[in-house]
């Protein structure tokens, strides 16, 4: 009679929130299961792949990385017919790597040529979208992302899902809060009684560790749904600028009156635009770059990632592809950007806890297991009780 005598008494606003919690919650639970359990794993996507691919890594030489345009030669062997996408040099000990976007068979396809980067040496070729050997990250990130499904569909729905596990979170807070602060309460609230019966402990890892993951769970979720809803993603640079809109991704042209100037170096445009960037950067972590530029007016970009295993700290060198004169643009130096620019670039990194290093990701780690356990307490809480 008591337990009855306390559920009629709540508040019609806590009895909404209670019944948003326990039907989203059981509607979505197997996607946030999916989706948290697969983060687990990807977040130490690096340390795992550079445990099995020992060949990634190369010795250190004194006389630094050849130009761009000896891997693309090099890799042009492997990859016959085929036009490069991306290139990529790492951190001094990491192999360079040529990608090669493709469509086979209506399929799409990627592949990597690995080299030397110090020689120019041929190490391996990967095909890692659309072939025939199991990828193991690339399952997890196609789970993660979309949940196995075809992109145009799996995607809506793990950023549904998202924003349903972000109000759970909400919900959940309400309903952990006590009424009354007392010992007793504190200690319902804060602690988790193993030695207690198994419905009393299953109870307390729903409540306890959903509140102390709370803020971290949030981090997650928002940095999550800025990649599946643009919408999303413009409420967030409008907030973070104080009402600024996010503009869109551009880049400065190159100047078309001299598209007809002859090219009077001995080395490529692409190369000589890699030795201008490498004057600038004293050392950097990774390095991409487009070798192939589609338009006319288009620049060369090479976009430098100065800290190794993460992202954010960032910066964007741009080069006129026929005079190879710099070209500024606004917001594509991390350390001279604005706020809102520098929060865009610090998502990926807050998403899999590189900004915090290791120990960052070892927190997303324990984060997404945790996330990932909230429905199956969850769901037991619920069966218990009708039982």
């Amino acid at each position: 009679m008591r337990e009855k005598r306390k559920k009629i008494g709540k508040t019609l606003p806590r009895r909404i929130n209670d019944w948003l919690h326990l039907w989203l919650g059981l509607a979505s639970g197997i996607i946030v299961f999916i989706v948290s359990i697969t983060g687990c794993f990807y977040a130490f996507q690096r340390e795992i792949k550079d445990a099995l691919e020992p060949w990634r890594f190369v010795e250190v030489r004194p006389e630094g990385f050849v130009r761009p345009s000896v891997l693309l030669d090099t890799a042009a062997k492997y990859m016959p017919g085929k036009q490069a996408s991306g290139l990529t040099y790492s951190d001094e000990t990491g192999a360079a790597a040529v990608g090669y976007f493709g469509n086979e068979n209506g399929k799409r396809t990627f592949h990597v040529v690995f080299l030397n980067p110090y020689t120019g040496e041929f190490l391996r070729k990967q095909q890692t979208v659309g072939g025939d050997e199991f990828d193991f990250f690339r399952f997890i990130i196609d789970g993660h992302r979309a949940l196995w499904l075809p992109y145009e569909i799996g995607r809506p729905i793990v950023g549904v899902a998202t924003l349903v596990f972000i109000v759970l979170l909400i919900t959940g807070l309400v309903m952990w809060w006590p009424k009354r602060w007392t010992r007793s309460t504190r200690e319902q609230s804060f602690k988790i009684k193993w030695k207690a019966r198994f419905k009393r402990v299953n109870y307390d890892l729903h409540n306890v560790l959903g509140f102390y993951s709370l803020l971290f769970a949030l981090a997650l979720g928002t940095t999550g749904l800025v990649y599946s809803f643009a919408w999303f993603d413009q409420a967030v640079y409008y907030i973070a600028s104080g009402g600024e809109h996010k503009p869109e991704h551009h880049h400065p042209h190159s100047d078309l009156a001299n598209k007809d100037r002859d090219w009077t170096a001995a080395i490529s445009p692409l190369d000589s635009a890699w030795y201008e960037t490498m004057k600038q950067v004293d050392h950097f972590g990774g390095m991409y770059m487009t070798p192939h530029l589609a338009d006319d007016d288009d620049s060369y970009e090479i976009l430098v990632y100065h800290d190794i295993g993460s992202f954010y700290n960032q910066s964007a060198f741009f080069y006129d592809r026929y005079t190879l004169q710099p070209l500024e643009q606004e917001g594509s130096k991390y350390s001279e950007s604005k706020f809102a620019d520098r929060l865009t670039m610090l998502n990926y990194d807050i998403h899999v806890g590189s900004v915090g290093g290791f120990p960052g990701k070892v927190l997303a780690f324990l984060i997404s297991l945790i996330c990932a356990s909230l429905p199956i307490t969850g769901f037991l809480v619920w069966w218990n009780k009708r039982k």
